[in-house]
């Protein structure tokens, strides 16, 4: 095992924010694949309905929204990760607390990244684990065109259902975030690594992830105060210049 590998293991999770059609999701999977982690994504939903005996539509419902029984899923997900047992019982929720339910929320995503070595899609965890050095926050995007392309082939939509359903979902992600941690998806600065499909393949971004999170793991040991883009420069020799654009008239 090389030195950068082995810094990748003081890296607790990954975070995927994408924009619906931009194989975000695609991407967050063959990496966790790449790295041995488990996917936390819609996958999980599928596990817990399982673990609890109910139909995958009611797990899926209760998925980023408001969830009355919070507690039996972290229970479920304790026996799927063993490693979360520590992780504080969450009462029953009234369906109409939303902000119980974000509390419950935020013990899950805390709960998998204790576990470690998982890699999680969408759920606003680019906010709520913000400020943990040892996790890399990613966002996929990719122009209009391309994700209506994207989710006809995937779903075996029609042009007018996939844009419907791109704007349908990208309408609902954003109004999430808005409503219930103030800031917006797009925010780059929520984000180590901002990624365009457009261009780039899959696996193109998923070895930049990878190379990303090879290089933040590198800077767990540098103090906070001496992070930055200012670290190691001198001062310009001489004043930049501005550039002033031209009135209209």
């Amino acid at each position: 095992m090389n030195a950068d590998t082995n810094a990748i293991t003081h890296m607790r999770a990954i975070t995927i924010s994408r924009e619906y059609g931009s194989g975000g999701g695609e991407i967050a999977s063959r990496l966790a694949a790449r790295l041995g982690w488990q996917l936390v994504d819609h996958e999980i939903v599928v596990r817990v309905a399982q673990e609890l005996d109910i139909p995958l539509a009611e797990a899926e419902a209760n998925d980023e929204y408001v969830e009355s029984t919070v507690s039996r899923i972290l229970t479920s997900m304790r026996m799927i990760y063993p490693t979360m047992s520590t992780v504080e019982p969450v009462p029953d929720l009234v369906l109409t607390d939303p902000q119980a339910y974000q509390d419950a929320l935020s013990k899950v995503v805390n709960a998998a990244v204790t576990a470690g070595r998982v890699v999680i899609v969408g759920r606003g965890a680019q906010v709520l684990l913000a400020n943990r050095r040892d996790v890399l926050h990613a966002r996929v995007v990719a122009p209009l065109e391309q994700r209506i392309a994207y989710v006809m082939q995937r779903e075996g939509l029609n042009r007018d259902a996939a844009r419907g359903r791109i704007q349908l979902k990208e309408s609902d992600r954003h109004r999430y975030l808005q409503a219930q941690y103030h800031r917006h998806s797009d925010d780059p600065h929520l984000y180590d690594l901002v990624l365009n499909t457009g261009v780039l393949s899959l696996d193109n971004a998923v070895d930049l992830i990878y190379q990303t999170l090879q290089y933040k793991a590198m800077r767990l040991a540098i103090v906070t105060g001496e992070l930055g883009p200012v670290m190691g420069l001198e001062p310009y020799t001489s004043q930049p210049g501005d550039f002033h654009p031209p009135e209209s008239k």
